[in-house]
């Protein structure tokens, strides 16, 4: 049986968690009112968290197409102190569809298109996995890792992701997304797994490839249920654009590491290999990379257009608009 949480605002305007098993209904999980509050539980009393949702009891129904028609959602992982969750990813990760498999392992093997970002797919290729026979402390190649921010720019399911005035571009990304909170110990701790969104500016990327940590500092979304336990090893979804009403782009993506040129643990391990990120009581959004993109396609998006991202195992869709914040002014003051 397949456990999943969700995290919303109940009628009364508390927050609250809800559970179910496989897509059977939702029901509240008695007394909780976080997953973060679930998660340091079950660190102090050694258990899992899906054993410390069993122990909770199952409380009354959740109509989850209330919670979603009236915007009641929230992403299923957040902190009391939104500084204190710190939002990351890898890229260049994924092998992609048959047929950019193909295209990849042709212009590795062209010395004239043998760019930065090549060389660090092939790094993977070569070593994100253990070869047979390795033992338990292989650590393999390191991916490209970039920062996002932090709780704040945590976007709820259906709620809009906002781009800044100033970005070149607004495009969706579809990944899996790892969750964790820290120990007092300073051991990572996984919760599970979500769909995410991780959101970029990939005009801005393109220009040059270190305005990478630029391109990413934009807003995220995830969700909306908790996935806990292990990921399937072959995930297949579907991500798309809804405009005025009408799918204008759709396409499959796959994930899982029957996907990967990584694994899991070696791109947790270069994640948490800095003591930095594993500060007792942090948690962290961790996203896993993706294959598929509108704009490889030429796609471009406008505002009021809708991402979907949707896979079996993780119940409802992330959904979310695109928006345009209004264009702001900011000047440093002297002191």
């Amino acid at each position: 049986m397949v456990l999943r949480l969700i995290q919303y605002v109940d009628a009364t305007g508390a927050r609250a968690v809800a559970a179910r098993q496989d897509d059977g209904p939702a029901a509240v999980v008695p007394g909780a009112a976080s997953v973060y509050d679930l998660a340091q539980q079950a660190i102090a009393e050694g258990k899992g968290l899906a054993a410390v949702v069993a122990a909770a009891g199952v409380g009354e129904p959740v109509d989850l197409a209330a919670l979603v028609a009236e915007g009641r959602l929230l992403a299923p992982l957040d902190h009391p102190d939104a500084a204190h969750l710190l939002v990351s990813g890898t890229g260049l990760t994924h092998l992609g569809s048959a047929e950019g498999r193909d295209k990849m392992h042709k212009d590795l093997a062209d010395p004239a298109k043998q760019t930065d970002s090549m060389r660090m797919f092939r790094l993977g290729l070569e070593g994100g996995k253990p070869p047979a026979g390795a033992g338990a402390d292989w650590v393999g190649a390191q991916p490209e890792w970039f920062f996002k921010g932090d709780g704040g720019i945590v976007t709820a399911p259906e709620a809009p992701l906002s781009s800044p005035a100033f970005a070149l571009d607004g495009g969706e990304e579809p990944e899996i997304v790892g969750l964790y909170v820290i120990g007092p110990d300073g051991t990572p701790f996984r919760l599970g797994y979500a769909l995410g969104n991780e959101f970029s500016d990939h005009v801005t990327e393109r220009q040059n490839y270190l305005y990478l940590a630029h391109s990413k500092l934009r807003p995220c979304s995830f969700g909306p249920e908790l996935l806990v336990g292990p990921l399937p090893d072959d995930i297949r979804g579907a991500t798309r654009i809804v405009r005025d009403g009408q799918v204008v782009w759709e396409k499959p993506f796959l994930s899982g590491e029957a996907n990967m040129c990584h694994t899991l643990a070696n791109l947790e391990h270069h994640h948490f290999k800095y003591a930095g990120f594993r500060r007792p009581g942090d948690a962290h959004v961790h996203y896993f990379g993706t294959a598929t993109l509108s704009f490889s396609d030429g796609f471009t998006t406008r505002p009021g257009d809708r991402f979907e991202v949707e896979a079996a195992p993780f119940g409802l869709p992330l959904r979310n608009p695109l928006a345009v914040k209004a264009a702001e002014t900011v000047a440093v003051t002297a002191l």
